[in-house]
């Protein structure tokens, strides 16, 4: 007779921990078509983000789409690709290493912390796999999406508890469900645009870009739409914007259905043709750059801007290891961790005037 728990080295004296786990969309391993294949294969078989009945999609997918598209999109790929790797992959790591120690300065050093992609590498199964192996038998996993949507937060937890699936000795859960409103997530947001405009000046309109998702989710009940405008709203509050000086839309169509409106190309194009002087785009739906905020926003929406217009256009990075974001993440999690460990809460006034503090000496 197998156990797993024998064959994994369980002992009865380990000292259980807490553990936190990253979870990000995902990122090919290589910008080739032969690994943009498996990637694109991996992420348009969920059932959570294609909701197509099965007998009509896998045909379209690998007749088609997995013919054209791995070429196109490792073109893509390769106009943002670093040499260490994949930027949003660098910039999870780097949020996970940052974390990792905030949490020690915070006196917690003994708390585990891994990453993991929904699609790719580091993969759900290898984290949980760590984790394990670092005796975590209580995890928090927190899905790096602000707004909560069916396609990317529920389809991250979906992995986990399908890795999870076939284990004897099951960690106790916790979940992070969204942050799209966490008063320390919007400052975070706020004050790493207002530390651009002290610099830079302030844009006569800023965007505020999300990714797109089809029109029929917000009949069926998905929130995203609704935590998306709430989040631009209280961005906007935040930083002190008259009703026409910002604009929310949704960006990345894909197919021939209707998607939330209105599209961030179009919105963009009619600003450029208004003779708007200048244009800043921030992307509030994602924590960590990567190809949809660096290529297509950083690059196609900037062309399609520069074409209709003589005004400039500049694309705010997300929030990224920022150390104060760092810090708000922190106070995020901490009440999700209650009772499993003492985390305090530092005070947003004090990390306000601690951002404050190193801006005007930069």
């Amino acid at each position: 007779m197998s156990d797993d728990n024998l064959s994994g080295g369980f002992r009865h004296d380990f000292q259980p921990r807490t553990g936190v786990l990253l979870l990000n969309l995902g990122t090919p391993d290589a910008p080739t078509p032969a690994a943009l294949r498996r990637y694109l294969r991996e992420f348009l078989s969920d059932r959570r983000v294609i909701e197509i009945p099965r007998w009509l999609w896998w045909p379209l997918l690998n007749l088609v789409i997995l013919t054209v598209r791995p070429r196109q999109s490792a073109q893509k790929y390769a106009r943002i690709w670093q040499p260490e790797g994949s930027p949003l992959l660098l910039e999870t790591l780097a949020q996970r290493d940052a974390l990792r120690a905030e949490l020690a300065r915070r006196g917690h050093g003994d708390m585990a912390v891994a990453c993991a992609m929904r699609y790719g590498n580091p993969s759900i199964a290898s984290a949980l796999e760590t984790l394990r192996d670092q005796h975590v038998d209580r995890l928090l996993l927190v899905p790096l999406y602000p707004q909560y949507s069916a396609a990317s937060t529920a389809s991250a937890l979906d992995g986990v508890f399908a890795a999870l699936a076939g284990q004897r000795n099951l960690p106790e859960l916790r979940t992070l469900r969204h942050f799209h409103d966490h008063p320390a997530y919007i400052g975070a947001l706020a004050r790493q645009i207002e530390a651009d405009w002290q610099v830079n000046g302030r844009p006569d309109v800023l965007v505020m870009s999300f990714h797109g998702m089809p029109k029929r989710t917000l009949a069926l009940g998905d929130p995203y739409f609704c935590e998306c405008q709430k989040t631009a709203r209280l961005l906007a509050e935040a930083l002190g914007l008259a009703p026409d000086a910002w604009r929310i839309s949704f960006q990345s169509r894909f197919g021939r259905a209707e998607w939330l409106p209105p599209y961030t190309v179009d919105v963009v194009r009619e600003l450029a043709r208004a003779g708007t002087r200048r244009v800043d785009v921030v992307c509030p739906g994602f924590v960590a750059d990567c190809l949809e905020t660096l290529e297509e926003i950083g690059m196609e929406v900037r062309a399609e801007f520069e074409a209709h217009g003589d005004g400039r256009y500049r694309y705010l990075p997300c929030l990224n290891h920022n150390s104060d974001w760092i810090a708000a993440l922190t106070d995020i999690i901490a009440p999700h961790l209650s009772g499993w460990t003492p985390l305090n809460q530092e005070d947003s006034r004090e990390r306000q005037t601690r951002a404050q503090a190193k801006g005007a000496t930069a």
